[in-house]
């Protein structure tokens, strides 16, 4: 992923109509991307949420699926 796929602006959606989103497709069809710190994460976080902190973000976009929508929280 280039810099200009980074920066292309995204649909924005709030807690329930990610929920619903989530609820409506079925698990392996969308990436669910947790970017809180570790902590946070080992605290609490939505089963089969993959965790890549917000400073590592960058250096990781490799690590996701480009032909998959990415729900990021």
């Amino acid at each position: 992923m280039g810099l200009k796929e980074l920066f292309t602006p995204v649909e924005s959606i709030d807690p329930e109509n990610a929920q619903e989103f989530i609820k409506k497709h079925k698990e392996g069809t969308f990436t669910l991307l947790d970017v809180r710190q570790p902590y946070e994460y080992e605290q609490e976080h939505i089963p089969g949420a993959n965790l890549i902190p917000l400073p590592e973000l960058a250096d990781s976009l490799d690590q996701l699926e480009t032909d998959k929508p990415v729900v990021v929280y």
